[in-house]
């Protein structure tokens, strides 16, 4: 049942504008739910990537694309998922906002089926050692409680031919390559030290 938190006044105004109040709240009756079914275990463990939503304690927003090999995104729960964070470029936008302001969204999209999910939701950060353990090559671990799950409409989903998981992505047995980034001139003084 659609509740007054699904939709907000800046949603219902566009709604009636556009007379489609209606027509949201029978999708959000029939299609979204606070719990993961078998199918979107199926489907957000199959997928090799997703994009990740989060917003400052401002409320200024960032959008990320994480990636990683089938399975590296895990439903633990009814209404929880957890993902890893790998090493990147150490600015940790998405992190450090999710660190002030732990309200995210999540992205999953299937370009060959097409299909897509959305899954929004409060997040809290892990680094404890079964946490890491869990996730093989993460920094840290994201845990999500999922408020609303619901999938998305899939008409301007394009194609893609890209079947090559990348290599950097981590996994068990596997070595990723240096980051060519790494190894800019400009960034040499300034990287991390290597961790223990």
């Amino acid at each position: 049942m659609t509740d007054a938190t699904t939709y907000h006044a800046g949603m219902r105004a566009l709604q009636d504008r556009f007379d489609t109040r209606r027509l949201a709240d029978r999708l959000d009756e029939r299609l979204g739910r606070a719990a993961f079914t078998e199918q979107d275990r199926a489907f957000i463990e199959s997928r090799p990537l997703f994009f990740l939503a989060t917003a400052d304690a401002q409320g200024r927003p960032d959008c990320s694309y994480k990636g990683g090999v089938p399975g590296f995104v895990r439903v633990t729960g009814p209404a929880e998922l957890e993902f890893p964070s790998y090493d990147g470029n150490g600015q940790f936008r998405s992190l450090g906002n999710l660190a002030v302001n732990g309200a995210l969204g999540l992205l999953f999209i299937d370009f060959e089926s097409p299909k897509r999910l959305r899954v929004n939701g409060r997040a809290q950060l892990l680094d404890d050692a079964d946490a890491l353990a869990r996730h093989h090559g993460a920094l840290l671990v994201v845990r999500v409680q999922a408020q609303r799950i619901f999938p998305n409409c899939p008409r301007y989903i394009h194609p893609s031919a890209a079947a090559t998981l990348s290599a950097d992505a981590p996994r068990p047995g596997h070595v990723p390559p240096p980051a060519a980034w790494k190894a800019m001139p400009m960034l040499a003084d300034v990287l991390p030290r290597q961790r223990p």
